[in-house]
């Protein structure tokens, strides 16, 4: 082969002419990518970057998914604290995820979901400890949420005078629905954030759930980022709700994926279920 038509031939295929970047890949190298999260302790399996659940070639053209490793975490606080809605996979959902005193970004999620602005919102905190921050514990038994939390439980509490949530969200309501996920990134991203995210399903209203990114792929141009944690393996159910509200009494609102060890660890400190309406 001579070298014009050598030079034709290449020209030809521009994947061998121009070095194409992946979008989303670090610059570290690919098969350093590949392996990111396995020299990262304390992230479970579960969690894992997954290129089976989100390709990095045409799927990520938008450059929003990241893995979801603690070394994103710091990027995701950032987006939270400029006022952007991110995704971020929890121990049952994947969910929506923003600062829960920008009436900004809390409207922003609404928009997003196409829900009504009757249907209220619940918080994720990074601690046990910081449930108190935003809502009343006091009349609960010692060691209670410690036991609940963190896991697949919203707690249901009254809000109190004391508490530091914006009155715009959830307007109306007196109480408020309080998470801890058993998942360390949303945690790490929580703790940083130095506030509470207001936390919802990654889907559109009244559409099924998502326990991986490709569920809610339609929506992901709307967010900042979006946290790839691999296919989720608690299903559909979601969190188990439980109201708190009442002292020594507790009413399950939605059952999810964790209602028989609820209530055995409700029953365990003595409370006793509200039947009925409320």
């Amino acid at each position: 082969m001579n070298v014009s038509r050598s030079t034709r031939l290449v020209e030809k295929l521009p994947l061998l002419h121009h070095r194409v970047p992946l979008i989303g890949v670090p610059k570290f190298g690919f098969a350093s990518f590949l392996h990111l999260n396995t020299r990262l302790a304390g992230f479970p399996k579960k969690m894992a970057w997954s290129l089976d659940n989100c390709s990095v070639n045409a799927e990520n053209k938008l450059g929003l998914v990241r893995p979801a490793t603690e070394a994103q975490a710091e990027e995701a606080v950032e987006a939270l604290k400029a006022g952007k809605v991110i995704a971020v996979p929890t121990d049952t959902l994947y969910g929506f995820a923003c600062d829960a005193c920008s009436l900004e970004a809390v409207n922003r999620i609404y928009e997003i979901k196409g829900r009504k602005h009757t249907s209220p919102l619940a918080i994720c905190v990074g601690d046990v400890s910081d449930i108190k921050r935003f809502a009343v514990t006091d009349h609960l038994p010692h060691g209670l949420l410690d036991s609940l939390l963190p896991g697949p439980v919203t707690v249901v509490l009254t809000r109190g005078e004391s508490s530091i949530l914006e009155k715009s969200l959830n307007p109306g309501l007196d109480s408020i629905g309080v998470r801890v996920p058993d998942s360390n990134f949303i945690r790490v991203i929580a703790r940083g954030s130095e506030s509470a995210m207001a936390l919802t399903s990654a889907n559109l209203s009244g559409q099924p759930s998502s326990v991986c990114i490709k569920d809610f792929e339609n929506l992901w141009e709307h967010c900042a980022y979006v946290y790839d944690g691999g296919v989720l393996p608690s299903g559909r159910a979601g969190s188990t709700v439980v109201d708190l509200t009442r002292l020594g009494k507790y009413k399950i609102l939605r059952p999810g994926s964790a209602k028989e060890e609820t209530v055995a660890i409700l029953e365990r400190h003595s409370l006793g279920e509200e039947l009925g309406a409320s």
